[in-house]
């Protein structure tokens, strides 16, 4: 396997880790741990990380090495206030334009959700950020597929850090209300859902308290090593 083609694959293990919030925020991630637990050389770990930091899940301090991102409360406040932006002109964009696959594709991804929910998976939380990942990508806009992308999984991070306990991170019925909305034509009943969404899922979630447990890191990447 190419050098690059490895760490792709090693970054997108280290990805799901964190979005599935495996990986707590301020955790090290150590080059060699990385290497060691992917059996891959230090060189191919780096650039696992780099590609992180250049998504902004990983963030590199100066002779410290890198770190799992730690956004402020601050910063999530605007990050979210941002993204329920760029939402809205998702949905304003995407309403009566979806071809019937692609209404076929959005209710597959909630059935995945569902699923994943009702059985408590951990992948429960990555599958309902993809929702909002793949509505940005059917607006045919890379770069608002692209900004959007980024929003939501930084979202998870300052949820795991500052969400209410036992917070749900996507209604499942809300998912399909919008659906709905958006296979017909009413764009302000489609914004009106989405808003109505994003400001439960977001800024209602949040109570300002900062939620880290200790875990090692070790053991979290040895478990996404397995599936890599």
């Amino acid at each position: 396997m190419e050098e690059r083609t490895r760490a792709e694959v090693i970054h997108a293990s280290l990805k799901r880790a964190i979005i599935e919030q495996a990986l707590e925020p301020g955790a090290k991630l150590s080059e060699d741990m990385v290497g060691e637990t992917f059996g891959a050389s230090r060189t191919i770990a780096r650039r696992a990380l780099e590609l992180l930091a250049a998504e902004e899940l990983v963030e590199f301090k100066p002779n410290r090495g890198a770190f799992v991102a730690r956004p402020t409360l601050e910063q999530g406040r605007d990050l979210f206030g941002v993204r329920i932006d760029l939402e809205r002109v998702v949905v304003r964009r995407l309403t009566g334009t979806l071809a019937r696959k692609d209404i076929k594709r959005l209710k597959a991804m909630v059935a995945r959700e569902h699923h994943a929910h009702h059985h408590v998976l951990p992948d429960y939380i990555r599958l309902a950020a993809e929702f909002h990942c793949v509505l940005g990508e059917m607006t045919g806009s890379a770069v608002l597929a692209r900004l959007l992308t980024q929003l939501v999984w930084r979202s998870a991070l300052v949820l795991r850090l500052y969400g209410k306990p036992r917070w749900d991170s996507c209604n499942i019925q809300e998912h399909l209300d919008l659906i709905e909305a958006l296979a017909g034509r009413d764009a302000d009943r489609a914004d009106a859902l989405m808003l109505q969404h994003l400001n439960s899922v977001l800024l209602r979630a949040l109570d300002g308290d900062e939620r880290v447990r200790d875990s090692e890191p070790g053991e979290v990447l040895l478990r996404y090593a397995r599936t890599a």
